[in-house]
């Protein structure tokens, strides 16, 4: 009997804490699903999610992040048109400049009323689930 069972990934909101309104990083994304996107990506065998977030933090915007909280789980069948995936979600701060590497094309710097429109996924949600608990402390509803 085979199994198949989600793949378990990172995804890192990061705010800027040395910029005024402390805006978001996203990545352009250099591989399909092309758009922009929340950094963040696979956990790897062995790996605890929490170094798998600073892991790919590092590897996709060349800053270290200190991880504030984990912030919510998304696990949609459909999140990702590539397979089942389940995203652990965590809230980090960063400082410095962030620079492209690894499977990130480009970085940007946003604050909530100037994000892409061509987002990856379901960071669409998640962002519009992040802004709510930012602002209002309004956590996302499981199951909806």
């Amino acid at each position: 009997m085979t199994y198949r069972n989600p793949a378990p990934t990172v995804d890192i909101i990061i705010e800027l804490g040395d910029r005024p309104h402390r805006p978001i990083i996203l990545i352009e994304r250099k591989f399909e699903p092309l758009g922009w996107a929340i950094p963040g990506g696979f956990v790897d065998y062995g790996e605890t999610v929490e170094t798998a977030a600073k892991r790919e933090a590092l590897e996709e915007i060349s800053l270290d992040v200190q991880l504030v909280e984990q912030f919510c789980v998304y696990s949609d069948p459909g999140r990702d048109a590539r397979k089942h995936t389940i995203s652990i979600v965590f809230i980090a701060m960063a400082t410095g400049e962030p620079q492209a590497a690894d499977d990130a094309k480009a970085v940007g710097i946003f604050h909530p009323w100037e994000l892409p429109q061509n987002l990856c996924f379901d960071h669409g949600r998640i962002l519009q689930d992040y802004w709510s608990y930012r602002h209002h402390r309004i956590r996302p509803r499981l199951g909806s």
